[in-house]
């Protein structure tokens, strides 16, 4: 089982030593799989804690909180998917003023030798951290040579000649390249949480959907999608979905909402993972309800009729 802390400061979480790998995970692509998988292979060798350390929110969407930039990955699933990769101890800072004001030095003193006890530190390429970004892998090497512990980074791990990045799946997933962010992932992309009660308009309009919702963070994709729904027995289920803000009913707050197909059953509460295969369209602000239930069906349509398709055409 995992451990989760939040802060800077505390006691220490690994008293025997550890190996931490720092990084923002967004999406957990290749790239971070990678990191991870270093730093907790190292941690099994020397005996000690694998930990990853992140940031929550994440320092761009901090600095950038009237815009925020696209999230890949909500919290809850960062988690989980650091801990599926081997890692002890997870580390989900609380980025706010007094982090993004921190000194690198003092975030290695507190972070890394006080609360982690790191005898190895691992980053990815052009790694930076601290006040201005002031510190860096040089850093990490100068302080480590004095308190104990080594630092080093992975080299970039590259797809079809350019190194991956969430940047890259981002912009795959807004283009409908689903087949590309797949293969950036190393796994298809999917959004999950709890159902959660909606307006219940979806199903007066013959279209009842389980509705996630994105925690108040910017989605890195919006529109009509065909997707499978994960969590509901050993098969996944067919559905189309809406991810968005419903400009038909003024909707305000980004919703992931799935219409499964031939389904018929309770799923508040159910936990589920939505994943996404191909791309419909744009979100659209219809004239009336009746021309969008008109629409509503044109998407199940064409959602059924490439889910049903061979699969590796959309995976």
């Amino acid at each position: 089982m995992s451990r989760l802390f939040r802060d800077v400061q505390g006691g220490p979480l690994c008293p025997q030593g550890s190996v931490a790998c720092i990084g923002a995970f967004d999406g957990l692509h290749l790239g971070h799989r990678a990191l991870v998988r270093q730093a907790a292979g190292r941690a099994r060798e020397l005996g000690v804690r694998a930990v990853a350390v992140s940031f929550e929110p994440l320092p761009r969407e901090f600095f950038a909180s009237a815009a925020p930039p696209p999230r890949l990955t909500l919290p809850r699933a960062r988690f989980e998917g650091l801990r599926a990769l081997g890692v002890d101890v997870v580390g989900l800072l609380r980025f706010d003023g007094k982090l993004a004001r921190m000194a690198a030095d003092d975030f290695v003193r507190d972070a890394l030798v006080g609360r982690l006890r790191a005898c190895e530190v691992w980053v990815g390429p052009g790694f930076r951290f601290g006040h201005a970004r002031g510190g860096d892998l040089a850093t990490l090497q100068t302080m480590g040579a004095g308190l104990g512990f080594t630092a080093h980074a992975i080299d970039p791990v590259l797809l079809d000649g350019e190194r991956v990045s969430s940047t890259r799946v981002r912009a795959a997933l807004q283009a409908g390249d689903f087949a590309l962010a797949t293969r950036l992932l190393g796994r298809p992309y999917a959004v999950g949480g709890h159902v959660v009660r909606g307006a219940q308009l979806g199903r007066t309009l013959g279209y009842p959907t389980a509705n996630l919702r994105f925690d108040r963070k910017v989605p890195a994709l919006s529109g009509i999608y065909a997707v499978r729904v994960h969590g509901l027995g050993t098969e996944a289920k067919p559905a189309v979905a809406s991810f968005g803000t419903r400009p038909t009913v003024d909707g305000r707050e980004p919703l992931l909402e799935a219409h499964l197909f031939d389904f018929d059953g309770d799923l508040y509460g159910r936990r589920i993972e939505v994943e996404f295969v191909a791309r419909l369209r744009d979100e659209e602000k219809f004239p009336d309800l009746p021309t969008l239930v008109a629409q509503m069906h044109r998407d199940a349509e064409q959602a059924r009729a490439i889910l049903e398709s061979p699969r590796k055409a959309y995976a």
